[in-house]
């Protein structure tokens, strides 16, 4: 009996890494999502992507203007890392006030 043909991506869908912080307290630190989420965005799922973790695109926005500015060090590249870093900081915040308000933490 042949076995079906999984993808990489189904492969590491079922390898991601487990929150020390669930397993320790048994509910979602503010970072629950994110593998979920980057994985769903491979899979070219924007809006799952979105709602496993909010602050994804954002968040490989920065890293990638972070590593070009490195590079060509843009007149105003700091301030704008700082503002949308700040940006990001609310959203994460947000989803996890959202998420403690619905009571989604023992997901």
């Amino acid at each position: 009996m042949a076995h079906p043909h999984k993808s990489f991506l189904d492969w590491l869908g079922g390898h991601l890494l487990s929150c020390p912080f669930k397993t320790h307290f048994g509910i979602d630190c503010p970072g629950c999502g994110l593998q979920r989420s980057v994985l769903a965005l491979l899979k070219g799922d924007l809006i799952d992507s979105f709602r496993f973790y909010p602050a994804t695109l954002p968040l490989i926005f920065i890293v990638f203007f972070t590593l070009i500015h490195l590079k060509f060090d843009f007149k105003f590249g700091a301030q704008l890392i700082k503002i949308v870093f700040a940006g990001i900081a609310v959203i994460i915040l947000i989803n996890y006030i959202y998420k403690i308000y619905n009571h989604q933490l023992l997901s």
